[in-house]
Order: C-alpha cells, then sequence, then structure tokens
C-alpha cells in the first residue's frame, strides 16, 4: 500500500515495566528483568519490526517516585533504573533502523561528554541516535552532585507553570538547557565531515585545520573545544525535548528537532502548535522543520471492555486511579487510530505513544495499531530512510565551521 503524504510518525516512550505503577504485577511483565540487556533489546527490537521511527529511553538522577517533583518511600512500585544512554549503546548494533534518543538530565551534567557519548552512539547505529534533554528541578537531585542549590517548585505550581512569580525561574532553568543544546550542536560540528585523512602513504590521520574549538562563552558553560569524537554520522543527532507550558515550549522552538507535548483535545493541540511556531518565528527558526509530537499513554485491547477492565484492575492494586500529565487512552487499536488521525489534522507531526504496560501496549501498538494506520495509508509499510533524520525527513546540518559555511 502506498503511504499518504499526510501520514504520521510515532515514537515509543519506553520506561521500565510501563507508565502505569503497577504494570511490574501483570502477568506478562518481566520484572526480573528490568535490569538485563535482553529485556531492553526484546523491547526495541519489537517496536522496530513495528516500523516505529524511534524510542525514547527514560532516565533520571534520583529515584522514581507517584509525585515527579518530591520523593516518596513506596515499596510496591518499580524503583531504581539503568542508565538510558547505556542502554541506546547495547541497543545500537543489534538494531538497524530504528531511531535511539536517550533522556538526559542537562543541568547536572556536562555537555561536552553527553556530545561525545551521543556520537558515539551515532556511529555504533550508524545514524540513528539522538537526545531528548530534560532537566531536574528538585533538591533531591542537586543534592547528589552537590555542585548547587535547587529551589524546588511545590506541588501548586507544577500545576500552573505559567505563573508569573515561576516564570524566571522556569526561563532561567530553561535558557541553561538551550545553552547545553547550543554546546553539544557546536562540539558536534568541532570535527569537519573530511577532517580524517587516514593516509598511510604521508602518515597524516587527521587534517588538524579542520579540527576547530568552539570557543563557547555563557552564563552557565564555558567551553573550548573541539570534541574528541569525529562530526557523527548524521552531522548532528536528532534533539528532543518534552514541553508542558509556555516557556518550555520556548526551548522546543528555539533549540530541537523534535517536541513533545501534552495536549488533551485537537483544538488543544492547535493552541500548542500555534505557540510553537511563533516562538519560532521569533527566534529566526521559521524555515526550520520542528516537528511536534502529542504524547499519550495507552491502554490498548482488542476490545474496548476488555482495556477499561485492565485499567480498573491496574488501578485498584495501585491503590489509586492513575492519572498523567499526557492524556490517557484507553481502548482499541482501531479507536486509537481514529483519535490520531483526528488531531493530526490539528498540524501533529506524529505521536510518542507511553504503553501503560510493557510488553502487553507494545505489543498492541505494533501488531494492531500499526497495521489498522497501515490499512489507511497513515503509516509506512517499510522504513524509507536509513537514518533517524532521515526518517524524520530532517536534512543533514551543514557544518557551521566548514568554509564557505554561512
Amino acid at each position: 500500500m502506498s503511504r499518504s503524504t499526510n501520514s504520521l510518525h510515532l515514537a515509543i516512550a519506553l520506561d521500565s515495566a510501563g507508565w502505569h505503577p503497577a504494570a511490574w504485577r501483570e502477568p506478562d511483565a518481566r520484572p526480573g528483568e528490568l535490569f538485563t540487556p535482553k529485556y531492553w533489546v526484546d523491547l526495541i527490537q519489537r517496536a522496530e519490526r513495528g516500523l516505529v521511527d524511534f524510542v525514547t529511553i527514560e532516565d533520571g538522577l534520583r529515584l522514581q517516585s507517584d509525585h515527579p517533583l518530591q520523593p516518596d518511600d513506596r515499596a510496591d512500585r518499580v524503583r531504581g533504573r539503568l542508565d538510558a544512554t547505556l542502554i541506546a549503546a547495547r541497543v545500537a548494533p543489534v538494531t538497524s533502523r530504528i531511531g535511539l534518543l536517550p533522556t538526559a538530565i542537562v543541568n547536572h551534567t556536562e555537555p561536552f561528554h553527553l556530545a561525545k557519548a551521543i556520537a558515539t552512539i551515532d556511529y555504533a547505529s550508524a545514524g540513528r541516535a539522538g537526545i531528548r534533554v530534560q532537566l531536574d528541578g528538585t533538591a533531591e537531585g542537586a543534592a547528589h552532585f552537590g555542585r548547587r542549590e535547587i529551589q524546588p517548585l511545590r506541588r501548586e505550581d507544577y500545576a500552573n507553570l505559567d505563573a508569573p512569580g515561576l516564570r524566571q525561574r522556569l526561563r532561567d532553568s530553561f535558557d541553561e538547557a538551550a545553552d547545553y543544546v547550543e554546546v553539544l550542536r557546536r562540539l558536534w560540528d568541532s570535527w569537519e565531515d573530511d577532517a580524517e585523512i587516514r593516509d598511510l602513504a604521508t602518515g597524516r590521520f587527521i587534517d588538524r585545520d579542520k579540527l576547530h574549538y568552539i570557543d563557547f562563552e555563557g552564563r552557565w558553560f564555558s567551553v573550548k573545544g573541539p570534541s574528541i569524537t569525529p562530526r557523527p554520522p548524521q552531522g548532528q543527532p536528532v534533539v528532543a525535548a518534552l514541553g508542558h507550558a509556555e516557556v518550555p515550549y520556548q526551548l522546543i522552538a528555539r533549540s530541537t528537532d523534535v517536541g513533545f507535548v501534552t495536549p488533551h483535545s485537537a483544538a488543544d493541540a492547535t493552541a500548542i502548535i500555534a505557540q510553537i511556531r511563533a516562538q519560532q518565528q521569533a527566534v529566526g527558526r521559521a524555515a526550520d522543520t520542528v516537528h511536534v509530537f502529542a504524547d499519550l499513554v495507552v491502554f490498548l485491547d482488542r476490545e474496548h471492555a476488555t482495556a477499561v477492565a485492565r485499567k480498573q484492575r491496574l488501578d485498584a492494586r495501585a491503590g489509586a486511579e492513575y492519572t498523567s500529565d499526557a492524556e490517557i487512552f484507553v481502548g482499541t487499536p482501531a479507536e486509537l487510530a481514529d483519535l490520531l488521525l483526528d488531531w493530526h489534522r490539528a498540524g501533529l507531526s506524529g505521536y510518542r505513544l507511553r504503553p501503560a504496560v510493557l510488553p502487553h501496549d507494545l505489543s498492541q501498538i505494533t501488531d494492531y495499531l500499526v497495521p489498522e494506520l497501515q490499512r489507511r495509508g497513515a503509516f509506512r509499510a517499510a522504513y524509507e530512510a536509513n537514518t533517524l533524520r532521515g526518517l524524520l525527513g530532517l536534512s543533514r546540518p551543514a557544518n557551521r565551521y566548514a568554509a564557505g559555511a554561512a
């Protein structure tokens, strides 16, 4: 079947046993394998068989909690995780087309280290790497590093991130994230594409004139460069971020290739996209492609009543009704396809689906949702490109330091 020019992009957000806190207790869950390479290889290979554009891998600097900003002492939830970047590095050689976007907490880590790690994954995957940048605004996370103090947000703050009193604090944090991404991109460009000569006859391995200092000086970072890793196969791996309010939308517009947002209706999606496009215009990126994906938590079964009953069972085990920053969808793959195509008309490029239970809901996506979208001409029948930038229709960026670059 030919693919519609209006087709969707699909990503999967992987987090431990799934996004529902009781997911690890389901009959087909694999809690004993959460900290093994095989678990992550199996999930991501399954997503690749479903022709998904990319997966994101959740990470953090503190133990998970039911509240995003405050710790808890619960023992009936999954606690602990592997390093997302190292998971991506392990999976890269045993996959061939799917993109790999680990999450990195950028206000407590160094861009130089991350730049070479993601460049290395881009080499290991032959051009399928990316990074999801995230901030940790908790005192607990800061205490692990001891380099700075964080004024943590309160519960009521988290529900109203656009309140005037919070905007400057948020703006400072997200300006730091924007500088971080700028350093990443400059380091990836610090080697020209043909800097490696590897000439046995002359004994020259590199052309030193094609390695460049980036000399970045900002409020948070002072990075001289160059990187120690040659320019990645994609030139610049894909950068993504999640946003819920005006200030994070500015980061998406200013610094990323893909933004994840959390609308709760098609009209909501239209309004969010308009904000991001206006911000792109304001920072001079109106001509650049910035994909906007809507996040959805999904409980999927072949019968609607089965999906509803499964969520109710999970909620009962967890001791509370599951809530999320993203819209929660409970139903069949065909019903989800209806919603995806409806919201797509609002201007969304695609969706990042958060499986409530792994591997169950991931299997429902790959085995039933994807074929349903293919039947409607809304999703690919085969991978059309070998790189993540190619899958997303993003051109390979010119090197800013090369002779003749703008």
